[in-house]
């Protein structure tokens, strides 16, 4: 549709989203009108969750209940009248900032490819409001506009690797503040001591879309360290069922991921195989969504701290129990004293071990799952340490399943449906050939942000394109043509063309899938992905009722 200048449509996002896509162009207008439409539909039926951005609206839905016509109709009758956020509810933020020097090292060069003396820069960055136009990148971080047009300058062509917290940097036509200390490419001309994400206050993001923000020069600060991840050995919460004797790579605690909180820049975190967690949950007679370990190649040691029933689903990791070979996708008997063991890698990268009564630690934002890039979330916001003990809930919610199934893991190759993605139209015919024809291999360089593949290149026509809402499951390609799956601890918007967005039931294949290991993408409907989603959710209803 075509409301005075502006231009808006609605796309797929896979089988769990909708963009309302306005105009690709940055303004406060648009903006508005995003987060308007955003309060408009975030509470009718089937909308889990809405992600405003700079110039799109992600709705995240329910497959298995949202009509998803019916919603792309209203979004589109609601945007016929439709007037931008203008309610004034926003606060007013200041945040003290030292220019310059070690604390905005691009500042001098701002100012001089700018034709500003570096007091004309400070005072020019300075004298305005800024609007929170979305949230994004990392929790909390904010994206500020609109920057006056003298001070406009791009992206560094090589980004830095580590970028500290509180940092104040220029990105073309937004200014924005690093909430945590990460690697980026925004000009950096100053710092904040304000802490702006703190994953230790109940409500750890400061700002909010549609807040305005105003930097206040200061001469000197002393800037805080943010606090990831607790430095202490964790308690049991509950009652005392696993030590830690070794940590192995990467064992964090695990449950189906949080919602709500993605239009905050905060990930859903949670399982990267949510089947697998879901069964060893019920095989333990827990509810599937329970609180389950989940480790990667070296697996840990863990030792139990009581009687306890476990179940061990996802990647074959040679698990034994006091180094007797351990039955996995089976409930079994632990005693209190017995070590359970990970040995080598058979397939897979991802393995649960589910504890009857479930893992007992602290909801954040409504789940348990660990983010530990956030330093939230799980025991103590962290991976586990040798010497963490972790408590179980006070009992199972019924008997344990006794279930002979156990889900694919992948070896050589494995074959994914796909949905085409919001950007399919970016690529030209050579580039969606090879997309779809050719056999891509895992990269060692994956993790629980994001699987990356190697493989011929699938560039788009065209590169640039202003944020939008991601997903786990988009299919994102950066300007070298290499794509990347979006994982549980992938970013909530992303500024790179999306061809296609992995079917949710086959996400876990990908995370399955060890380096090397070949990936073919084959085109789905919507359908077809929502079809294969019912059927697991029947299946587990049927090993729930046994």
């Amino acid at each position: 549709m075509t409301r005075g200048s502006r231009t808006a449509s609605v796309l797929p996002f896979g089988d769990r989203g909708l963009v309302v896509e306005f105009a690709d162009e940055l303004s406060t207008e648009i903006s508005g009108c995003v987060r308007a439409l955003s309060r408009r539909l975030r509470d009718l039926p089937g909308v889990i969750e809405v992600v405003p951005t700079l110039r799109s609206l992600l709705l995240i839905i329910d497959p298995l209940t949202a009509d998803r016509n019916r919603l792309a109709g209203t979004a589109l009758q609601l945007l016929q009248n439709l007037l931008p956020d203008q309610d004034g509810a926003g606060r007013l933020i200041e945040l003290p900032v030292v220019y310059g020097g070690d604390a905005g090292p691009d500042l001098a060069d701002v100012a001089k490819m700018s034709g500003l003396t570096t007091r004309e820069a400070i005072e020019l960055h300075s004298r305005q409001d800024y609007q929170v136009l979305m949230l994004g990148f990392a929790p909390g971080f904010p994206y500020l506009g609109i920057v006056a047009a003298s001070l406009r300058r791009p992206r560094l062509s090589v980004p830095r690797t580590r970028v500290p917290a509180g940092s104040v940097g220029i990105a073309d036509a937004l200014t924005g503040v690093y909430p945590l200390s990460t690697p980026g490419g925004w000009r950096l001309i100053g710092r904040t001591p304000r802490i702006i994400y703190d994953p230790r206050h109940p409500d750890p993001i400061l700002l909010r879309p549609g807040d305005h923000v105003r930097f206040v020069p200061v001469t000197s600060a002393v800037f805080p360290e943010i606090p990831l991840g607790s430095p202490g050995l964790v308690e049991p919460a509950g009652r005392p069922a696993m030590e830690v004797r070794d940590a192995g790579l990467y064992t964090t605690v695990q449950d189906l991921g949080r919602t709500g909180s993605r239009s905050l820049g905060l990930p859903s975190a949670g399982a990267m195989d949510p089947a697998a967690l879901q069964l060893a949950n019920l095989l333990v007679g827990n509810r599937p969504s329970a609180a389950a370990v989940e480790c990667t190649a070296p697996g840990p040691v863990l030792r139990a701290l009581d009687d306890v029933t476990i179940a061990v689903t996802g990647a074959d990791f040679s698990a034994s129990l006091d180094g007797r070979e351990l039955q996995p996708w089976t409930p079994i008997a632990m005693r209190t004293g017995q070590m359970l063991y990970f040995g080598a890698p058979r397939r897979g990268m991802w393995a649960y071990v589910g504890v009857a009564g479930g893992i007992a630690v602290a909801a954040v934002l409504g789940s348990t799952a660990t983010y530990v890039p956030g330093g939230l979330g799980g025991a103590g916001g962290r991976r586990l340490r040798a010497g963490d003990a972790l408590g179980r809930g006070e009992g199972p919610s019924r008997l344990a399943a006794s279930s002979s199934i156990s889900l694919e893991i992948p070896v050589e190759e494995a074959v994914v449906r796909v949905l085409p993605g919001p950007q399919d139209a970016w690529f030209d015919s050579a580039s969606r050939e090879r997309f779809w024809q050719a056999a891509f291999s895992i990269s060692v360089q994956s993790d629980r942000a994001g699987v990356r593949l190697n493989g011929p290149a699938v560039p788009a026509r065209r590169v640039e394109m202003l944020s939008d809402g991601l997903l786990p499951g988009a299919v994102q390609v950066p300007e070298a043509g290499q794509p990347i799956v979006i994982m549980p601890d992938g970013p909530t918007t992303g500024g790179y063309p999306k061809p296609g967005v992995v079917a949710s039931a086959d996400l876990r294949i990908v995370a399955q899938a060890r380096p090397g290991t070949r990936i073919r993408f084959v085109p789905a409907t919507i359908e077809q992905a929502v079809d294969a989603l019912r059927a697991w959710e029947e299946t587990l209803r049927d090993l729930s009722s046994k």
